[in-house]
């Protein structure tokens, strides 16, 4: 199965305008799911990219919309975590793989920092995956694009997906 996974795109209140290439380059994926890992800031966006593939998304900090603050969702044999990363004290590895153990899932989608993430990490013997997709359209010391997960049983492979 192939996912689209974005975050931090702030539609609606840093921006009126996305950029086309974004939706070009999801229309290319072709993904089964897109996960959004918050700040969507307008359920416009959502409808858009809906167009291209079923949505899940979570609440960020800059969101008043009605999203849930995680998901988790079963993908082959991998369970995918779903968080915006506001609510941890940290954003570093430990945290992140902690949360990821406490959600019982094997990858953990984040956002919140606007940077592209991925590394896995091992944990009282659990592997666990991290991904941050960083930002399409306000990248922090980084390219905007999103990230590509591919996944084959137990397996992910991860894609990062830049614009220029």
């Amino acid at each position: 199965m192939k996912l689209a996974v974005i975050s931090d795109t702030h539609y609606g209140d840093k921006t009126r305008n996305l950029p086309t290439f974004l939706f070009g380059h999801l229309e290319k994926v072709k993904p089964e799911l897109v996960l959004h890992a918050g700040d969507v800031t307008d359920p416009e966006l959502l409808e858009r990219i809906e167009k291209v593939a079923p949505v899940l998304a979570v609440r960020g900090n800059a969101d008043r919309l009605n999203l849930p603050e995680e998901e988790v969702v079963d993908v082959g044999a991998l369970r995918i975590g779903l968080i915006h990363g506001h609510q941890l004290f940290s954003l570093n590895a430990h945290f992140l793989t902690l949360k990821a153990l406490d959600m019982g899932v094997e990858v953990l989608v984040f956002g919140h920092t606007h940077r592209f993430y991925h590394e896995m990490h091992s944990l009282h013997g659990r592997r666990v995956v991290l991904i941050n997709p960083g930002s399409p359209v306000f990248p922090r010391m980084d390219s905007p694009g999103f990230a590509v997960l591919k996944v084959s049983g137990e397996n992910v492979s991860v894609k990062r997906i830049t614009f220029w």
